[in-house]
């Protein structure tokens, strides 16, 4: 009953933060200047020879002539019914435009997510555990100098090293698998410094524990004190990272996409943003928020699995 009872308040939090994320988003969207309908109509040119009666009909047919509160209200609804909308820019339903560049995107963030947590856990447990200082001082530095980098001087650089001078990897495109390797390690590169960083300084305070020092007084060697003692217990303060870090991958894979000129989420928002297609831009808003709070449900699900500690003193607490 008190798990039931903490679930349903989980549950009632993110069905706040979508509302939050839809309403924020309405009010900043619909109340921006300009008008999409004549940016559409005038292609980017002069609305002074636009018909009237066609900008009229067209604000009509998308119901920017009604006051403000029964738009928000009227999308509200349709969303909360799975209606997303018509983009005014291309005149197909929202999802059906969306759900073309989803592959693409989520090819690249979820590689990406992997390379990150790969290269971010090799760094943690080798900075952790070996016991040359200056390796370990060398392997602590790098997360930050990772972190430094921006995201699209990243990819520029990998393309002149990789792509331009080596000839191994292709610089744009998204036909043939190996396009995938240069976006994929920059999005994973600067990811996987946050993730080194909480999960470095994890394995030392773990290390430093007593239960850790009576194993190693038993005779367990390091190996068998890093996989039974020392990565489980290490690991539950990464998750939230680790979840923060996908939802970043998303994010970064606008600017990605960009660089590595790639088809997918990233240059379909980058076109709404520029044309005004309000229906498009919003549910990427809304589909921003889903994302975080799926991935925050999914790590509160995986820390009590993780250390059972957790699920009692929630329990208690609850």
């Amino acid at each position: 009953m008190l798990l039931l009872r903490y679930w349903s308040g989980r549950a009632a939090q993110s069905v706040f933060v979508l509302w939050a994320a839809f309403t924020v988003s309405f009010l900043v969207l619909y109340g921006l200047p300009g008008d999409p309908v004549t940016l559409m109509l005038s292609q980017g040119g002069s609305s002074g020879t636009l018909d009237p009666v066609a900008v009229a009909s067209l604000n009509h047919e998308f119901g920017f002539d009604r006051p403000l509160i029964l738009q928000y209200f009227d999308r509200l609804g349709a969303f909360v019914t799975g209606n997303f909308g018509i983009s005014i820019d291309q005149n197909q339903d929202v999802l059906t435009i969306v759900s073309r560049g989803a592959w693409s995107t989520l090819q690249i963030a979820l590689l990406g997510f992997a390379v990150a947590i790969a290269l971010g856990l090799g760094i943690a447990v080798l900075a952790s555990s070996t016991r040359m200082r200056w390796l370990r001082q060398l392997l602590q530095s790098l997360p930050p100098l990772a972190l430094s980098l921006p995201t699209f001087w990243l990819g520029l650089v990998l393309i002149q090293v990789f792509a331009f001078q080596l000839h191994l990897f292709p610089s744009f495109g998204d036909k043939t698998a190996n396009t995938l390797v240069l976006p994929v390690l920059t999005l994973a590169i600067p990811a996987s410094a946050g993730v080194a960083q909480v999960l470095t300084k994890s394995f030392l305070g773990v290390w430093r524990q007593p239960f850790v020092q009576v194993a190693q007084a038993k005779g367990f060697g390091r190996r068998q004190l890093l996989s039974k003692h020392v990565l489980r217990n290490a690991v539950i303060p990464a998750l939230t990272m680790a979840g923060i870090t996908f939802g970043q991958l998303l994010a970064g894979a606008v600017i990605t996409e960009t660089v590595f000129s790639r088809p997918g989420l990233g240059s379909m928002t980058q076109r709404a943003v520029q044309s005004q297609d309000l229906p498009v831009v919003q549910f990427m808003v809304v589909l921003a928020a889903v994302v975080f709070v799926t991935i925050n449900l999914v790590v509160d699900a995986l820390y009590p699995i993780i250390d059972p500690r957790i699920r009692r003193r929630g329990l208690v607490t609850a």
